[in-house]
C-alpha cells in the first residue's frame, strides 16, 4: 500500500500492522519515497540469516537414523 507522510505519521500503528501482515508498505513525502519492511525482511534481504550449516545443524537430530550405505547389489538400468 501507498501511504502518504501525514497519513502514515497519524496511523503508525496500522502501517505497522499492515507491514507485517500484508508485507512492504510505501510511504510518499513529495517525489521522495520510503519502504517500511519487517525487521525479518530486512535480515533476509541483508543477507543476515543463518549460514546453510547454521540451518542444517539447527535442525532436528539424526541421532538414531542408520545412514549406512547399502551392501545389496545395484539393480540393472537401461540407458
Amino acid at each position: 500500500m501507498n501511504w502518504k507522510l501525514a497519513e502514515a505519521k497519524n496511523k503508525l500503528s496500522e502501517l505497522v500492522n499492515r507491514t507485517l501482515a500484508e508485507g512492504p508498505q510505501t510511504i510518499t513525502r513529495r517525489n521522495d519515497e520510503v519502504v517500511v519492511i519487517s525487521k525479518e525482511e530486512f535480515l533476509r534481504l541483508n543477507g543476515k540469516q543463518k549460514s546453510f550449516v547454521e540451518f542444517l545443524t539447527s535442525g532436528p537430530s539424526l541421532k538414531g537414523v542408520d545412514l549406512s550405505r547399502s551392501q545389496e547389489e545395484m539393480r540393472d538400468v537401461r540407458l
